[in-house]
């Protein structure tokens, strides 16, 4: 159990944010095993076969992210590989290049990483660096820019809520359902840890709170310097996120883009190439095409190259007027 205690600064700068680069490191974690209770199977039976067939090396990132095993330091990640983001919502970009800067000094780690990769790292860390931001941006186009809006959606409800939360009771109210393994007593957190014991102390950098999608059933939590003390857990709803089912095209919605656009924004609860929406809607090809268009157009939906394959996918517009119209 660690002991986390907080001096009324602390209160004060304890903050939220999300990180797009985090969950680019915990859905990895997931690839590579950490997913036991299959909670983002869904997810992973469309990526996979997407890994398998792109023509991506993406060694340099997965070396960096342990596989879960039964070792007291398996699942530790190297810090400069998810550094606390700075904003509340940062762009990938704008993380990445906090990667490429990393000081040599912080290139060491405990994480269960290869040797080899290591020393690469140390050799050469603005290559190596460089290289390993290129893979991801590569990985994040294959893996998760297209689900990101209802990635997107799903952590920002959970902020609001906490917010609310902070709101009505304080810090106890708003850590109360935060997670099974955190809670707050005497004016400190306590956190279930596997290995670490003790008593940290924030020393008025506050505490960031950072909902993660792909971290269930695990707390991750960053106590140590130089980066600022944070708390990745899971979001209310995570449960859900992949288990959708399309509805109906609304009338409302029908009324406003028409009938045909209406349900293919309606059969988007996950990216879909022309040919699946062909199939589920009973549309031509041709015909969703132009309709795609004109939604991508308007703004309402995205387009993601996923090897010879075009994959759509609502961007937080259209998820937004899909939930407004009921749909």
């Amino acid at each position: 159990m660690i002991e986390v205690e907080f001096s009324m600064e602390d209160v004060a700068r304890t903050r939220f944010a999300l990180s797009p680069l985090w969950e680019v490191v915990a859905s990895v974690r997931v690839l590579k095993g950490a997913d036991e209770q299959g909670l983002h199977r869904a997810w992973a039976e469309q990526i996979r076969p997407r890994i398998a067939t792109a023509d991506i090396d993406l060694t340099p990132l997965f070396d960096l992210v342990p596989v879960p095993t039964r070792s007291p330091w398996s699942g530790r990640i190297p810090g400069f590989l998810c550094p606390a983001p700075m904003t509340p919502l940062p762009s990938l970009a704008v993380e990445l290049e906090s990667v490429k800067a990393t000081p040599p000094a912080l290139l060491e780690t405990t994480a269960e990483v290869p040797p080899a990769r290591l020393a690469a790292l140390r050799a050469d860390p603005t290559a190596e660096l460089g290289r390993l931001t290129e893979v991801i941006e590569a990985y994040w186009e294959l893996a998760l820019a297209p689900y990101w809006p209802r990635i997107l959606t799903l952590l920002e409800s959970d902020i609001h809520y906490r917010a609310g939360r902070l709101v009505e009771g304080g810090a106890r109210h708003l850590f109360a359902d935060l997670d099974p393994q955190v809670r707050w007593a005497g004016g400190s957190l306590h956190l279930e840890h596997r290995t670490v014991r003790g008593v940290r102390r924030l020393d008025g950098r506050g505490l960031l709170l950072v909902p993660s999608a792909f971290v269930w059933p695990r707390v991750f939590s960053v106590l140590n310097e130089p980066w600022q003390p944070s708390l990745r857990y899971p979001p209310r709803g995570v449960g859900a996120l992949w288990h959708s089912r399309p509805a109906p095209a609304s009338k409302a919605l029908a009324g406003v883009v028409g009938r045909s656009r209406a349900a293919l924004l309606a059969e988007l609860t996950a990216p879909a190439s022309t040919t699946d929406l062909a199939r589920r809607t009973g549309l031509t090809p041709g015909g969703v095409s132009q309709h795609l268009t004109a939604l991508r157009t308007a703004g309402l939906v995205s387009a993601h190259r996923v090897g010879r394959h075009v994959l759509y996918a609502r961007t937080r517009a259209g998820e937004t007027l899909v939930t407004a119209a009921g749909a």
